[in-house]
């Protein structure tokens, strides 16, 4: 019996060679209940402006909202599945929260190629996150990524 070895070359998304800077790639996602109930049970995080209704109310958002994580881990979505896709490595990232995302909200991720580094195989992406045009989350990424 021979053992094949799986060639995972056709998982990953582009090479470093393929980008270009202007380069974008966008996810959606309307934010749901089970959303942020998974996510505190996933991260432990039932801060009660995440999941209780009465105690969020009283507070400045005048009700629930999701966890500004959540929404960051779109960005992840963005260079894990399409740009630059699976194979690249996620090296760091800055954030700002600039707006609550409530729940029923569709948050829309743009990430952009801002800068590439060759010697390095790295790019550098301004990740923006938006609901209804307003921007609700910012900052830039660095990514390593997979030559040809």
């Amino acid at each position: 019996m021979s053992e094949e070895k799986q060639n995972f070359e056709e998982y990953y998304g582009y090479k470093y060679e393929e980008l270009f800077v202007g380069q974008s790639a966008v996810y959606a996602r309307t934010v749901t209940e089970a959303d942020i109930l998974a996510f505190a049970g996933v991260t432990g995080d039932f801060n009660p402006v995440h999941v209780n209704e009465e105690l969020a109310a009283s507070t400045m958002f005048g009700g629930r909202i999701a966890h500004g994580m959540l929404s960051a881990g779109f960005i992840s979505t963005v260079f894990g599945m399409k740009l630059p896709g699976p194979g690249c490595i996620y090296l760091s990232q800055s954030l700002k929260f600039k707006a609550p995302v409530k729940i029923g909200d569709t948050v829309t991720v743009r990430c952009t190629i801002k800068e590439l580094t060759p010697e390095k195989r790295k790019a550098k992406f301004d990740t923006v996150a938006t609901v209804k045009g307003k921007v609700v989350l910012e900052g830039e990424a660095d990514i390593m990524v997979p030559a040809r």
